[in-house]
């Protein structure tokens, strides 16, 4: 299996080696087999892409948006869920009821990517599509009315890689296309933009962080309508593991990366 990405596309080998060593260990937090299956018919090597950090960090990301997706669909069991980014993620697995509609957005490049790794799903769709550009919501908003059920849009991994104007336009084209919406977006540090040499991991790769901010509210402020409700940083999960995490929960707490969760 070869596979052609772009260089913020590679970056999601970065979860990928992470989940995949996670799942290895005796008492995997995280269970990604799929993540397994790829490093394996790579023959990748994972150590440039898992360090301490970044490990503690992509575990605590995923178990925490599983469960505010989980949360999300035991309120909206027929709930449309749009993973835009996607990469070569594989959450679908890890919180389908039965009922949902799953959406996989990402670029061309990574899309085919992904299709060789992942068989056709049932209620799952694909779509190949840049998230500035709005082709990619007529599928979903099709399904959403379909269904008459909310929409949940997911953007893990994402934003760092979009400038605060691109961020903008992207929240202007989900607000145009849906008329309501519940956004869980990840959020990086501002001191992290154009400064992703010191990353642990991210440095590895080519890919340029862009932006960051120090609150969700700062996204909410780049559209109208767009309200913020709460976050959460990586640390609150991360410091239940680890004294190494502890420690950095408790030094750094500024540091880390967020979960920010916007209604429309």
């Amino acid at each position: 299996m070869t596979l052609q990405l772009g260089d913020v596309q590679t970056t999601a080998l970065i979860p990928v080696a992470i989940k995949a060593n996670e799942t290895r260990r005796k008492n995997a937090r995280v269970k990604d087999d799929v993540a397994v299956q790829i490093i394996e018919h790579l023959d990748m090597d994972t150590r440039p892409f898992d360090k301490f950090l970044s490990h503690e960090g992509v575990v605590a990301r995923t178990v925490m948006l599983d469960r505010m997706v989980n949360d999300f669909v035991a309120k909206n069991p027929n709930a449309v869920i749009a993973n835009l980014g996607s990469g070569f993620d594989n959450r679908f697995a890890r919180v389908d009821n039965g009922k949902i509609s799953w959406f996989d957005v990402d670029l061309p490049d990574s899309i085919a990517a992904r299709k060789k790794v992942f068989d056709e799903r049932e209620r799952v769709t694909m779509i190949a599509g840049n998230v500035l550009e709005e082709s990619w919501c007529s599928a979903v908003k099709a399904e959403s009315q379909r269904k008459n059920a909310p929409s949940l849009f997911l953007a893990e991994g994402l934003f760092m890689y979009l400038s605060l104007d691109e961020i903008s336009k992207f929240l202007s084209i989900l607000k145009a296309n849906f008329q309501h919406g519940t956004l869980i977006a990840e959020q990086n540090n501002p001191l992290f933009a154009n400064n992703q040499k010191h990353h642990d991991v991210v440095r590895a790769t080519n890919a340029v962080f862009k932006s960051g901010t120090w609150s969700g509210r700062e996204i909410a402020d780049l559209c109208d309508g767009i309200r913020f409700v709460e976050e959460h940083s990586f640390n609150e999960e991360m410091k239940k593991h680890s004294v190494r995490g502890w420690l950095f929960a408790k030094l750094l707490p500024k540091m880390n990366d967020r979960w920010a969760i916007f209604e429309w």
